[in-house]
């Protein structure tokens, strides 16, 4: 059983960064394309070195995984559900979605 939705919405992120919900945040994508655009206080473990840096991520709370439009994320997030992460939870649409939903004008690639 899992104690986290399996996706959620920027706009739910949004709010519960803004609440000061306790929860982290992992980007999944490349190096470049986080020194491109990214979100404050984000781990970045880019998807392929996932499996190897496994135990950097917290068990004991939320874990949002995000990657650019959310296709890289819900793979990790399968991932990390089927390797004990019940409360991983997939950032649908990633910062593309934050872009335009959370902060229009933010420059994506």
């Amino acid at each position: 059983m899992t104690d986290a939705p399996l996706e959620i919405g920027v706009a739910e992120l949004d709010a519960w960064r803004r609440s000061g919900k306790d929860v982290a945040v992992l980007d999944v994508r490349e190096d470049w394309e986080v020194n491109t655009v990214s979100l404050p206080g984000t781990v970045n473990i880019p998807m392929q070195q996932v499996p190897q840096r496994v135990t950097e991520l917290p068990r004991d709370k939320p874990l949002v995984v995000m990657c650019h439009h959310g296709g890289r994320s819900r793979q990790v997030t399968g991932w990390l559900r089927q390797n004990g992460f019940t409360q991983a939870t997939n950032l649908a649409g990633g910062i593309h979605a934050w872009a335009e939903q959370v902060e229009p004008g933010m420059t994506t690639y």
